[in-house]
């Protein structure tokens, strides 16, 4: 952003509050059946536009503009082009504008037209930019199409004409691109029809969508300064990269659209372009991507003085100090040998099937058979003869202690039957060595899996893990938002949602003035049961019956809710009206697939501070997530243990914090059979039985205490 466009927009937020109010910001949402929200169950309220505008609130306006089965190109059998939505869209005058059309030009009617693809998108982003409005542009990637008809809709097409067409436009228009395909590709499940996303889908399009209407930009660099890059840009999946030669080196600047504030950076340590998938997300949130490439010195002293070379030159580019690494296969020996000398210049490192022991690969002294040529390059590079090379003890793996010292966030990506670099010889050993030594590290292993690929088709596990290390993650545990569950085997009658469990809970709390308990949570809570009219699976109405029946009480949970969906009803439903005299609140086990321990943690202690400041009559019984995982070393059990350590440490006044860590678990530390079933997650019966027979007489005692 310049410095007058800057100060400009600093001026008309002054005037804003001046005059005491604020224009809210218009987002048309364009395209076809996919953001109508065709198949999706109560669309006025869980389209991706609508769960976005929930999500935003009412500083802005959310304006679904989607038709389907329309196209993209003017000669397509139904273009968007002659719809009343388009015209609708721009007497809107969008401040921001999400365009996502394509899926329907891929079918076999409109297959002929598609070299006119890039000239229509073209027109079509132009009319938005001349709008009064002059509104930002963002190009979203059609969705994956898991059908198999040919004919139709056809994911062959989309990959290898549309998406390419699309990315082309982005370069030469400058307008923004975000990928939609790769949040599905490994989720056909959320597409039930192979080709449209149910709500659940939809809310991952909307907080996806989320992220980047937040997104806060600072100035891009001026990268025509950077002496060692050539003057013609080529094209990477849609944006500019700058190539050029540094000390001999062939290098790579890829920048993004808009650059995230601090301007952050990932290095690549090796193999250019080959699995783009992080770093095109990566480019999305405001990351540039460079690579120096010094390729046949395995780490050696001499790599290490071109990069910290390429480094400076970097920094005087005003990037980042602090570099994301990313390592695959023999980067992983580049990457850890910079970053055990460069310790505060790393953010966090990502290595992918990552070389640990050059005597495993390339040496092929172990398992693996290893690689003749580059094992003589090895040598060469380090000057040794070959007696001395298999008793090399400077690998990443002989340094793992140092390595741990360092406190830098780790993450691997490994398949499990690596035949090149041997997971038994590399990162399992370094695992191990690194945890006992202190360290952290993830492992992410890929059952089944060889050395390649490399990566993961949807990156966001990774993506996740550098953008909490960098500071850039959005906590959506602690954002209030609605929930989009839809499914009967939810425990609820056919054909009512997640927004008829709402409104029941609504009414009954708006009815039921000065309750003595509400019990809050998901669908463990919701399978207490009490008096709920669409709730059909009640474990726990026996045992909680028999023991409150002294207690006016209801079940206020709902399945599949998380941290936000509790903030949202708090601040939506009739819990004001209701004034309880007690709550009991259960929950942050659905947040545990995406979330980590310290956002479940702030998503639970964002309900307790909205319970504290608006009922504070109201008594509070914390449970937090119930166990989970059946067994000791299952990551939910890890996450549950990490969310209870976390949640211990936290300055929450007035409250009952109740975990239940020992009575749901066998003398070994498994969850026990009796009370709960193999997901690990749900309680049967007699587990409703203990789970009644421990809160009793602490709510008695609270009860007490509050009269």
């Amino acid at each position: 952003m310049s410095i007058l466009k800057y100060l400009s927009c600093i001026l008309a937020g002054y005037l804003f509050v001046i005059a005491g109010y604020a224009t809210p910001i218009r987002i048309a949402c364009v395209g076809n059946s996919i953001t109508y929200g065709s198949g999706v169950v109560n669309r006025e309220k869980n389209s991706y536009p609508a769960q976005l505008q929930s999500m935003l609130g009412a500083d802005y306006i959310v304006r679904n503009f989607g038709l389907g089965g329309t196209t993209l190109l003017k000669n397509g059998n139904k273009p968007y082009w002659s719809s009343a939505q388009i015209q609708q869209s721009l007497e809107f005058q969008p401040d921001i504008v999400f365009i996502k059309l394509g899926t329907n030009d891929s079918k076999s009617v409109n297959r002929p037209f598609l070299k006119e693809l890039n000239k229509d998108l073209h027109a079509l982003i132009k009319q938005y930019q001349d709008l009064a409005s002059h509104p930002r542009i963002v190009l979203l990637l059609p969705l994956p199409s898991f059908s198999s008809d040919s004919m139709g809709i056809y994911d062959p097409v989309i990959v290898q004409q549309i998406h390419p067409g699309i990315q082309q436009v982005a370069l030469e228009s400058g307008v923004e691109l975000v990928d939609f395909y790769q949040l599905f590709i490994d989720q056909p499940n959320l597409l039930p029809d192979k080709i449209h996303p149910n709500s659940l889908g939809a809310t991952v399009l909307a907080k996806r969508l989320y992220e980047v209407v937040k997104f806060k930009e600072e100035e891009t660099p001026d990268w025509k300064q950077f002496s060692f890059l050539t003057a013609t840009p080529s094209n990477f999946y849609g944006y500019s990269q700058l190539n050029g030669v540094f000390k001999g080196r062939n290098i790579h600047v890829v920048v993004p659209k808009k650059t995230a504030i601090g301007r952050p950076w990932v290095w690549r340590a090796r193999f250019w372009g080959h699995e783009p998938q992080l770093d095109r997300a990566l480019l999305e949130r405001g990351f540039h991507i460079v690579y120096c490439d010094v390729a046949e010195l395995f780490g050696n002293a001499r790599a290490i003085s071109i990069w910290n070379d390429f480094y400076t030159a970097l920094q005087k580019m005003g990037m980042a100090p602090k570099a994301v690494l990313e390592a695959m296969s023999r980067g992983g020996v580049y990457a850890y040998n910079w970053a055990l000398q460069n310790q505060e210049k790393v953010a966090c490192i990502y290595a992918d099937a990552p070389v640990l022991d050059l005597k495993s690969w390339p040496g092929g002294l172990g398992k693996g058979p290893g690689n003749k040529s580059d094992w003589e390059l090895f040598k060469k590079a380090y000057n040794l003869t070959e007696t001395n090379a298999r008793k090399f003890a400077q690998s990443p793996l002989d340094r793992a202690e140092q390595i741990a010292s360092l406190r830098i966030p780790l993450i691997h990506v490994v398949g499990e039957q690596d035949e090149l670099v041997p997971l038994d010889e590399n990162t399992a050993p370094f695992e191990e060595r690194i945890r006992a030594a202190g360290g952290h590290i993830s492992v992410i292993r890929k059952p089944g899996i060889r050395h390649h690929p490399h990566s993961l088709p949807n990156p966001t596990p990774i993506l996740n893990f550098i953008l909490r290390a960098t500071g850039n993650k959005i906590n959506f545990a602690s954002l209030s938002a609605p929930g989009s569950e839809f499914r009967s085997a939810a425990g609820w009658k056919e054909g009512t949602d997640w927004w008829k469990q709402h409104e029941d809970i609504d009414s009954m709390l708006k009815a039921g003035a000065g309750a003595d308990i509400v019990l809050l949570g998901n669908s463990i809570t919701q399978g207490i049961g009490g008096n709920r009219p669409n709730v059909t699976h009640k474990p726990g109405r026996p045992a909680f019956d028999s023991l409150f029946t002294r207690y006016r009480w209801m079940s206020a949970g709902i399945s599949g809710d998380r941290t936000q969906h509790i903030l949202w009803r708090l601040q939506n439903s009739g819990f004001i009206q209701a004034n309880p005299k007690l709550i009991v609140l259960t929950i942050g086990v659905n947040n545990m697939p995406d979330d980590s321990p310290e956002e479940i943690v702030a998503g639970i202690k964002a309900c307790y501070n909205w319970i504290q400041t608006n009922l504070p009559n109201t008594r509070l019984i914390l449970i937090g997530p119930l166990p989970a995982g059946m067994e000791k070393n299952e990551f939910r059990r890890q996450q549950y243990e990490s969310i209870h350590l976390l949640l211990e440490n936290q300055p929450m006044e007035g409250i009952r914090y109740l975990p239940l860590h020992q009575i749901f678990f066998t003398s070994t530390g498994e969850l026990d059979t009796r009370f709960y079933s193999r997901d690990g997650v749900h309680l049967v019966e007699g587990g409703y039985a203990q789970w009644a027979k421990a809160l009793f007489p602490v709510i008695q005692e609270e009860l007490s205490n509050g009269n």
